[in-house]
């Protein structure tokens, strides 16, 4: 479809939308409960259609699919119809003495018309997901999928068109003008997932309507790996979370800090576990069914070169860094001897690349953080609740986890998202809720009970004893 037309389609859908969205405001909770009912039962009666898509862009393992792009979208429904009129309810607030005589509450309406544009490296859950919160929040959405996931975007679209009518959700597939053509309409709130270079051209785009913004960007996540911990249940948490996805992970380990005194223990642990996830049979990893493949040429291409740069600048090879190009194979790769002069220790690696870098103190890998971006995750692993402390009060990151990877993004309860660099707003289950969401503050007056005619110009004598009086006591 010439990108006139997908303008002109746009347009008219942009419209319908920001219409229906003004009665969307009175919308029940049982009505978005029935929204979200349909979408969960959609999924459920799709689930091999999913797995093929996705698995088709880039060869994601079929278990993977069920847990970090279904199980995760379908437990996101699952606690937004469990919880979404408690979270709708008017919230009242205590009356302050200075108001006595007023009631106050918040009262949660709709934002409007949202824009979603979701990435390519989990299609199917950070497309959804947002949508699962719009709904809850009596949103309607234009959903931009990625156009390097072609085979998901298009599953994405076909359920959204058997679900909803244009006026509620639609899908537009597309390449950079698409993206660009929907930046340019007046939204009431835009929830992108992507990196902190294109976050910021959003963030411009958004600016020129006043538009609120989700953010859910990236950088550089480290772990920190204390002497004083199991190492072989570190080095499993730490191969699992950096090389699911073939390390295409907004929240994966992107670079490990590792106390100097167990480096090399370390690096070990994490060879053999690499082994049993991998490649427990001695075939290759190439040849495992369970490791996925990078999305495309041109990503391939860009991580190819980070491994190049780094082993020309002194880097070594600890374990991997085979490249099977035909295949889109980039095999598991550990990286020791990194200096700061290196691309990898610069830029987000999004891929299965792994530098490590040792430490001696816990207040040196402290200030290496500190002189940084702040992440989207950090990874604290320790048995000393002393170094877990020092590192949550002295660092600043979107997310921490101690002893573990990446699993908070499966707690509902938590809000998800960065600080800074690596986003800005939060996400998943209430925190969703509220980011398409306006808080509307809501007081009511009793006629003629509070509001002092003595407060009134002219400021006369009793007036001013008033005012006197509430600078003294309040």
């Amino acid at each position: 479809m010439p990108n006139l037309e997908i303008n002109q389609l746009i347009d008219h859908t942009f419209s319908l939308q920001k219409s229906k969205s003004i009665s969307l405001r009175e919308s029940s909770s049982q009505h978005r409960i029935k929204q979200l009912e349909n979408l969960s039962g959609w999924i459920k009666n799709h689930h091999e259609d999913i797995r093929k898509a996705i698995h088709a862009d880039f060869k994601k393992p079929y278990p993977e699919i069920d847990i970090t792009e279904i199980f995760v979208v379908t437990s996101e429904i699952k606690n937004a119809i469990k919880n979404l009129q408690d979270w709708m309810k008017p919230k009242k607030v205590s009356t302050p003495l200075t108001l006595l005589g007023t009631s106050s509450y918040i009262q949660y309406e709709p934002k409007g018309t949202s824009l979603i544009i979701a990435p390519w490296n989990y299609p199917f859950n950070l497309a959804i997901g947002p949508l699962i919160s719009a709904l809850a929040a009596g949103c309607n959405a234009i959903i931009k999928p990625s156009e390097m996931t072609p085979h998901a975007s298009a599953l994405i679209r076909r359920m959204i068109e058997e679900l909803f009518e244009p006026d509620t959700v639609a899908v537009f597939e597309g390449d950079l003008e698409v993206s660009q053509h929907l930046l340019s309409k007046p939204f009431d709130h835009i929830f992108f997932t992507g990196s902190p270079s294109v976050g910021k051209i959003i963030m411009k785009a958004a600016a020129e309507n006043l538009t609120s913004v989700t953010l859910e960007l990236g950088g550089k996540s480290p772990a920190i790996i204390d002497k004083d911990i199991d190492l072989q249940d570190a080095a499993a948490k730490v191969a699992w979370g950096k090389f699911v996805n073939c390390g295409q992970t907004c929240i994966a380990p992107d670079y490990i800090l590792v106390h100097s005194d167990v480096q090399s223990e370390f690096v070990n642990a994490l060879r053999n576990e690499l082994h049993k996830m991998y490649d427990p049979h001695k075939k290759g990893i190439e040849n495992s069914s369970d490791y996925a493949r990078i999305v495309n040429d041109k990503h391939l291409n860009r991580l190819s070169y980070l491994l190049s740069d780094a082993i020309s600048k002194g880097a070594k090879i600890d374990f991997g860094g085979r490249i099977l190009p035909k295949d889109n194979y980039f095999e598991p790769t550990l990286l020791t001897a990194i200096t700061e002069n290196m691309d990898v220790s610069q830029e987000e690696i999004f891929g299965p690349i792994l530098p490590i870098i040792a430490y001696n103190k816990t207040d040196d890998a402290i200030s290496y953080l500190n002189s940084r971006p702040k992440p989207l995750a950090l990874y604290a692993f320790s048995n000393n609740q002393e170094v877990i402390d020092s590192i949550l009060l002295q660092t600043s990151s979107g997310g921490v986890v101690a002893n573990d990877c990446v699993i908070h993004f499966l707690h509902h309860d938590l809000p998800f998202g960065g600080v800074n660099n690596s986003g800005i707003g939060k996400a998943h289950g209430h925190h969703g809720f509220l980011a398409f969401s306006n808080e509307k503050a809501i007081l009511k007056q009793r006629k003629g009970l509070t509001s002092s005619k003595s407060l009134y110009p002219p400021y006369g004598f009793a007036g001013k004893k008033i005012t006197e009086a509430l600078l003294k006591w309040f």
